[in-house]
């Protein structure tokens, strides 16, 4: 309860700070504690992609980034009340949704009465991979990581676009135009 109290501290950091460079560094500060919180639920392996995908990488990009475009956001020129209410219906439908769901942690839950036995039982089987979690992300669920890798690709390239266009082709003071004339 702790982490998720700070979870939501942060989350409202965030959205109250106007100094990007506070944003970044809290952005980095929440994955920290989102990984805390995964390796809490056991899932270490998503937990250390956390910590070094969302705390490591991602901070050292949005710092570079901040350092070719300026670190001060602009004023808003009026309040955002669509935006809220399409957040605030979107979160209203998700809690709705999670309603019905069985307790964290329960035993008849419908994913350990079909698909957690059946990769237990035949996934050395199948796969002749010996590690069940290693099996599970490689061969059952291949398409998808292909999927998450190809996102990851195109947000990298889509960045290095961004960043490319920001610099201009600048002429050094005092070099010759195309017509070979000096400024």
């Amino acid at each position: 309860m702790a982490l998720m109290t700070l979870l939501a501290i942060t989350t409202i950091a965030i959205v109250r700070q106007r100094n990007l460079f506070g944003v970044v560094i809290l952005a980095g500060i929440y994955s920290f504690l989102m990984a805390s919180v995964l390796i809490v639920l056991d899932a270490v392996d998503v937990a250390m992609t956390e910590a070094s995908v969302g705390a490591g990488i991602s901070t050292v990009v949005l710092l570079g980034t901040l350092h070719l475009t300026g670190g001060l956001e602009l004023e808003r020129p009026r309040r955002a009340l669509l935006p809220l209410f399409s957040v605030a219906t979107v979160a209203a439908v998700l809690v709705w949704g999670t309603l019905s769901l069985p307790p964290f942690g329960t035993a008849d839950a419908p994913i350990h009465k079909h698909v957690a036995p059946r990769y237990l039982e035949k996934s050395v089987e199948e796969t002749n991979v010996p590690n069940v979690v290693t099996a599970v992300l490689a061969d059952y669920r291949g398409y998808d990581t292909l999927g998450e890798t190809a996102v990851i690709f195109t947000a990298g390239i889509g960045v290095m676009l961004l960043l490319r266009r920001g610099r201009g082709r600048r002429k050094p003071d005092g070099a010759a135009d195309d017509t070979g004339a000096a400024k």
